[in-house]
């Protein structure tokens, strides 16, 4: 492998350039990974034979394939795995802080292809490489703390000891041999257990296990029948997704960030409204208006029936909750 370019005193590696490279395009934390067994694949089918995926039957689909990094894209040896932080410090609402702008998958793939391509332009030859962006057969959080990016937390996030956890997870892998930076072996939530006694649906059966069918944010995007009646109350004013159990999350007290990325900024469809607004709102919505209002959204994922169901759920608690009063 070439060792890189040099600069007064020292020489700089590939790997220190693609990281600065992919910190250029906006990335940050930045790790590499050398591909190979996935690490948590017997908890992972242990939580699909658990039917904790509820509805989300392409996780099965595609379970043999995560078995093994090296598995989706033949190849392949690295992954240049990179987070994109996306405002943690915004006020909360009732659409998860994540889904407010426009997607994540096309404002990470855009920039994850354009680092593969500067390491083509780099190394001055064809590098066969693949973007993945949540959308592979890929456990992108044993990738990341394979590539040093932070430990999984109780609440099953990944979290970095500089920014918690509200950023995004995007790989680039490539078919040369990268020098791997050291996993992340440090368990560091403690004794701390403010997630799993947050959480609204009690979700988290156990620190580091999620019963996706009493999640909030699967309910509220992946779930396509109508909320079990003993969960709806448990909703709240939630109509897209929840940031509970991050919110609670001493490290994102501590380190979470302002939003910086422009292309995660609230749309005006969503933009500073209160729960019972937008729900009003979404209930009135044409199909026309919801195209337009939430192009390129991740809230289109719901479909606007799904967001209407969520909607009228919150509405209702809010009644129930001014009864009550």
């Amino acid at each position: 492998m070439t060792a890189g370019s040099s600069v007064p005193g020292r020489t700089v590696s590939l790997e220190e350039r693609i990281k600065l490279r992919a910190r250029e395009l906006g990335f940050d934390p930045v790790g590499i990974a050398r591909l190979g067994p996935a690490e948590r694949f017997d908890t992972f089918a242990d939580w699909l034979a658990r039917g904790y995926d509820g509805d989300m039957s392409y996780l099965a689909r595609g379970a043999d394939k995560r078995r093994d990094t090296r598995l989706p894209f033949a190849g392949a040896q690295s992954a240049v795995v990179v987070g994109l932080d996306y405002g943690g410090k915004e006020p909360a609402g009732p659409v998860a802080r994540y889904a407010r702008g426009d997607d994540y998958h096309d404002v990470m793939t855009r920039r994850l292809d354009q680092l593969h391509q500067w390491l083509r332009e780099d190394r001055g030859r064809d590098i066969r490489g693949k973007a993945y962006v949540d959308t592979g057969p890929i456990l992108e959080r044993d990738l990341a703390q394979r590539a040093g990016l932070g430990w999984i937390g109780k609440n099953t996030m990944l979290i970095n000891p500089r920014r918690g956890s509200f950023f995004f997870l995007g790989a680039l892998f490539v078919d040369i041999e990268l020098e791997p930076d050291d996993a992340f072996q440090a368990d560091r939530c403690g004794t701390c257990t403010r997630c799993l006694d947050a959480c609204p649906t009690h979700a988290l059966v156990a620190p580091r296990v999620m019963d996706a069918r009493r999640c909030i944010s699967y309910l509220t995007i992946e779930h396509r029948a109508d909320i079990a009646a003993d969960l709806q109350p448990l909703v709240g004013d939630w109509i897209y997704g929840c940031d509970v159990c991050q919110d609670v999350c001493p490290w994102n007290v501590s380190f979470a960030e302002h939003l910086a990325e422009p292309a995660f900024a609230p749309r005006p469809a969503v933009a500073d409204k209160d729960a019972p607004t937008l729900a009003r709102e979404l209930l009135d919505m044409s199909g026309e208006q919801f195209s337009a209002d939430f192009k390129r959204s991740p809230m289109k994922r719901a479909r606007l029936a799904g967001l209407k169901r969520n909607a009228t759920v919150v509405l209702r608690n809010r009644i129930s909750s001014d009864d009550d009063a």
